[in-house]
């Protein structure tokens, strides 16, 4: 077994570390809650996983550049708000014209976000600060505090979320979660395969080097941050699909989980390493923490949020504990 470990890569060994932490935490639910290893809550966990993770997939490609986005929450808000409007007004358009006209209107809002970081060399933390502030005003006033109701959608989004992709025994896999998957795996063969999509790690590993080697850093800066808000876009299809009812709070606090399944999915803050593999395990962790704790009667409303953090910390902790741990064992034993 340690051979086996000291021959595996840390990046390995970190996603082995993630898988053990996700089934550690489905065991201890499955004790403390009944009926917790069903269909139902598979579903639930599946499709609430699959809103966040486009806004994760998103916020780890501009976090491997060095970057952070801290509006995405505000992003998806806005977007759900205003597909739910144009979908209300058009309720003839195709399915696949709603996705990317919610992609295209995140995108612009990346872009925004972009031009100052790169170009008006501006901190990413302080720029998005701000326009997570700025755009969730914006949604304030162009909602005038009216509410999008699941009336005024078009049925085909109604039915969306309870459609079947495929089915794996008694376990139902929604097109909602496979959509979700399917831009999580695009993304992970682009960063793998894709020469040009490689430069993000090139830039979040080592700036100068990167423009010493002919690659455009601020092009690339701009490029991330235009993902992050279509993915984001993505996020809010999904999200005004699952609930429906659409209002100013849309998204409130999502930009947290999406940092969150990022960081536990082994993506460094410091940029330059990352897989979409432990982005995908780390919104499952995350959301199967957060849902958990909702059936959880131990724990109340108030200490929710509070545990939920404190067990996403011990995750962490875990993870770059055993990575460190690991490494050392394929060093032969050396401190």
């Amino acid at each position: 077994m340690t051979g086996l470990l000291s021959r595996a890569s840390p990046q390995t060994l970190r996603l082995l570390a993630l898988a053990l932490a996700l089934l550690a935490t489905i065991l201890f639910f499955a004790t403390q809650i009944e009926g917790y290893l069903s269909p139902r809550m598979f579903n639930r966990i599946s499709t609430s996983a699959a809103v966040v993770l486009p806004l994760a997939v998103g916020q780890a490609i501009v976090i491997m550049t060095r970057n952070i986005d801290l509006s995405v929450g505000s992003i998806m808000g806005v977007v759900a708000y205003m597909a739910g409007q144009s979908l209300s007004a058009m309720p003839e358009m195709h399915p696949v014209l709603a996705v990317l006209l919610c992609m295209a209107i995140g995108a612009g809002f990346g872009a925004l976000n972009g031009i100052i970081i790169a170009f008006g060399r501006v901190p990413s933390i302080i720029v998005t600060l701000g326009t997570l502030a700025l755009f969730r005003s914006f949604l304030v006033e162009w909602s005038d505090a009216k509410t999008i109701t699941t009336a005024s959608l078009p049925q085909w989004l109604v039915d969306l979320p309870s459609a079947n992709a495929f089915s794996i025994g008694d376990l139902d896999v929604r097109v909602t979660v496979v959509l979700a998957l399917a831009a999580c795996l695009v993304t992970g063969l682009a960063l793998t395969f894709y020469r040009p999509a490689r430069r993000f790690y090139a830039v979040g590993s080592n700036p100068d080097a990167a423009v010493m080697a002919g690659i455009n850093a601020r092009r690339v800066v701009l490029s991330a941050f235009i993902l992050s808000g279509a993915f984001a876009g993505l996020s809010g299809f999904l999200f005004l699909a699952k609930f429906g009812n659409i209002t100013v709070v849309a998204g409130l606090g999502f930009e947290l989980k999406a940092i969150a399944a990022v960081v536990v999915g082994g993506v460094s803050i410091m940029g330059g390493t990352g897989s979409m593999i432990g982005v995908l395990m780390g919104a499952l962790l995350v959301d199967t923490i957060d849902n958990s704790l909702t059936r959880w009667a131990v724990v109340s409303e108030f200490w929710r949020d509070a545990l939920l953090g404190g067990l996403i910390m011990a995750a962490v902790t875990l993870d770059t504990l055993a990575s460190r741990q690991l490494t050392r064992l394929r060093k032969g034993g050396q401190p």
